[in-house]
């Protein structure tokens, strides 16, 4: 059953602490942490949420900040109890950067995972966004979009090849470009700072230079054999990371 907080879409599942978010990507939807979803609502609450534009979301997406702001919301939304315990949310690629700006609000979450984030520090790559606004705001017929997501795959990559490049390909418009605009206008230099809560950072290859020295309590984890959707393609990898990442979160606050 879908549930709905204003207009944003999500479904929600099982039962224990910590509740889990999860937060999709660019022009993607919240069924690409369907294994992640049905691992993890066996023994914790867990979220996952259309971001505003997305899937069944209204609206035309934003910036980082007002996708949190929907984050959070749908966090302490039914069927949630009526003080809901402080999340841990997970995100993928520019959901990654969204869960950073959750992590950086005093209080809102308990940790957050970073699943091959979207460029956080790397100034060629936040270029390369801030380039590609004319060409995705011009990409009426989803070609650029088919070209640049076709590169975020292996040549072994096989879960949701074809459906991921037709969907993010046949996305609306100006939930490409708004997202494109969060990716290239996220400013790390002011959200790291206030990120004080543990955070793990799963990626398919080298981890940005300077995450480490900027995130104080960072976790670092690499998948192996898959490239960017590495939470559909090897979805055993990611959970056993994420597991033991709770685990040890729990051990820590168990101590304190």
């Amino acid at each position: 059953m879908t549930h709905y907080v204003d207009e944003i879409a999500y479904d929600a599942a099982g039962s224990g602490d910590p509740p889990l978010v999860f937060v999709h990507g660019w022009c993607c939807d919240r069924t690409y942490f369907a294994p992640q979803f049905r691992y993890f609502a066996a023994r914790h609450a867990v979220i996952a949420l259309d971001l505003r534009g997305h899937g069944e979301s209204r609206g035309t997406g934003g910036t980082t900040e007002a996708f949190a702001d929907d984050v959070l919301a749908v966090a302490a939304a039914p069927p949630a109890p009526p003080a809901p315990p402080a999340p841990v949310v997970i995100g993928h690629s520019m959901g990654a950067l969204v869960a950073l700006a959750c992590a950086a609000r005093p209080g809102a979450v308990r940790a957050a995972v970073l699943v091959d984030p979207a460029p956080i520090l790397d100034g060629r790559g936040k270029a390369f966004f801030v380039r590609s606004l004319p060409d995705v705001a011009s990409d009426h017929d989803g070609s650029w979009r088919a070209r640049f997501t076709a590169r975020m795959f292996r040549p072994t990559d096989s879960v949701r090849r074809d459906e991921t490049v037709a969907g993010i390909s046949a996305a609306p418009l100006t939930t490409a470009v708004a997202g494109c605009k969060a990716i290239a206008e996220f400013d790390a230099r002011a959200v790291l700072p206030r990120v004080h809560v543990p955070v793990l950072a799963i990626t398919a290859g080298e981890p940005e230079a300077g995450l480490a020295e900027r995130i104080a309590d960072l976790t670092l984890g690499r998948t192996v054999g898959a490239g960017h959707f590495v939470q559909l393609e090897v979805p055993d990898q990611v959970n056993a990371m994420i597991e033991r990442f709770l685990t040890l979160l729990q051990d820590r606050e168990d101590v304190a």
